[in-house]
């Protein structure tokens, strides 16, 4: 098959799963996940119902696979403000800001039941991981610097920053998201340096 044809079908293919993607999101915002079909998601898409069984065997891998291509925008975000030539705890500091941000507009946007459905299964927790090992990393390369203390493992503190910044999906506003960064990296402070 020709290059140009390949590449031809391949965004089709592209395009008709982000529409139905799209399609989703939209249709759980209006209505929420209550009795929502194929039928629906392939008309908000502008596709055929036989189309998009193609791609997807019902609604919830639909749902599925909308949730893991907003899992990966988040952590192409983490990773693009700690591609930079500093020091690794200005890098930390960036990831941790920007997950809690990441953490409180989602909330806003994805809470309750839908949060519920989608916070569960293997796709996420392979994610978990990921995020996990990559602020790991991080918090291991400040403490190398003395940047951050060192006197307690880099993965409890990685766990420590991750479930403190979760709860900015509680918080009121972005003051309060801001104070919680504040405190979670105080905690980090090396121990010379919080007498």
């Amino acid at each position: 098959m020709p290059k140009l044809w390949t590449e031809t079908i391949d965004a089709h293919r592209a395009a008709v799963r982000d529409a139905a993607l799209d399609a989703m999101a939209a249709l759980v915002a209006e209505h929420g996940l209550v009795a929502l079909t194929m039928s629906q998601i392939a008309e908000k898409a502008g596709i055929g119902r036989a189309t998009l069984y193609k791609y997807f065997p019902d609604a919830q891998a639909v749902l599925t696979a909308w949730h893991e291509r907003q899992i990966t925008a988040h952590l192409d975000q983490l990773a693009a403000v700690a591609d930079q030539a500093a020091p690794a705890v200005v890098r930390l500091q960036a990831v941790l800001r920007t997950y809690a941000h990441i953490q409180h507009h989602s909330a806003r946007h994805h809470g309750g039941e839908l949060a519920t459905l989608l916070h569960h299964g293997e796709h996420v927790d392979r994610v978990r991981r990921r995020l996990r090992d990559f602020v790991q990393s991080l918090i291991a390369e400040a403490a190398q610097d003395g940047d951050v203390r060192d006197d307690v493992a880099a993965d409890e503190l990685a766990a420590y920053c991750l479930h403190a910044l979760t709860a900015a999906g509680g918080l009121s506003g972005q003051d309060a998201v801001h104070r919680l960064v504040a405190v979670t990296l105080a905690g980090l402070t090396p121990s010379a340096l919080r007498r």
